[in-house]
């Protein structure tokens, strides 16, 4: 009768798979195949996903071009048709005053053209290339205004024949004081000194100028003798008179204490404040 042999034979043959069998129950007990060996070495965690390309930085915003600058509109139109000098007073000294200030003067706006006034004119003249003689005329006017005159009232520029007449006006008052007595500090037919006379005469024609010698001679515009007409001032250090024509002047004389009509001496300086 045959027996089974129970008792494995010497040399009997190893399946690969009994090795890889120990080996994974040496690992963990559990029967795991070689591939699955293999793929479960390379998980080391869960999958990561590759990092984003970083995006292009935006573009900077346009910036809008900036506006080009505008000339400020002065704040008041100055009449085109009045000459302002040392001495006047009116609404159209204060729309100068107001100007000035616009462009860095610092004035009292009261309407009186003294001599803060007439600084800040010459200052603003001295700035733009004018003529430097205190007296707001059509170029200093022009300029105040942004570049061109404003006239004021419909009123028209004086003509040649108005010009006549004022200066004829000047000359025939101061010649009507002829005979009046020298006054210190007068400024009427019962008493005139020179500078009364002055303003005498010129008030007259519709002119304010200053009250003393001096600020007469310094507040109008320098003229040489052949450009004087009857009318303007001739003026001495402390003394000034009306020019007559043909060189002779109509003056309140302190010397002879009354008002004369004589002949220019000496080298005086001649004004205009037309």
């Amino acid at each position: 009768m045959a027996q089974n042999n129970t008792h494995r034979l010497a040399g009997r043959a190893q399946l690969p798979t009994h090795h890889a069998q120990r080996a994974a129950r040496g690992l963990g007990g559990a029967a795991v195949l070689g591939t699955v060996v293999l793929g479960s070495a390379f998980v080391g965690g869960s999958a990561q996903a590759a990092p984003a390309a970083p995006t292009a930085p935006a573009a900077p915003a346009a910036q809008a071009a900036p506006a080009a600058p505008t000339a400020a509109a002065p704040s008041a139109a100055l009449d085109s048709t009045q000459k302002l000098r040392w001495g006047s007073r009116s609404g159209a000294v204060q729309d100068l005053q107001t100007a000035l200030n616009d462009h860095g003067a610092n004035l009292a706006v009261d309407g009186v053209f003294g001599k803060r006034t007439n600084a800040a004119v010459k200052d603003y003249q001295a700035s733009q290339g004018l003529l430097v003689d205190g007296v707001v005329g059509p170029d200093t006017r022009g300029a105040l205004n942004g570049g061109g005159g404003v006239a004021t009232g419909g009123a028209s520029a004086p003509s040649a024949s108005s010009s006549s007449s004022s200066t004829s006006s000047i000359v025939d008052t101061a010649r009507s004081a002829l005979g009046t007595p020298y006054s210190w500090g007068g400024s009427s037919l019962s008493g005139l000194d020179c500078s009364g006379l002055v303003n005498f005469a010129y008030q007259a024609a519709g002119i304010d100028l200053p009250r003393s010698s001096s600020q007469i001679a310094n507040g109008g515009t320098r003229i040489s003798q052949s450009q004087a007409q009857p009318g303007d001032i001739v003026a001495w250090p402390g003394h000034v008179a009306i020019y007559a024509g043909n060189g002779q002047v109509i003056d309140a004389s302190g010397s002879k204490q009354r008002v004369v009509e004589r002949g220019i001496w000496g080298n005086p300086s001649f004004v205009s404040y037309r």
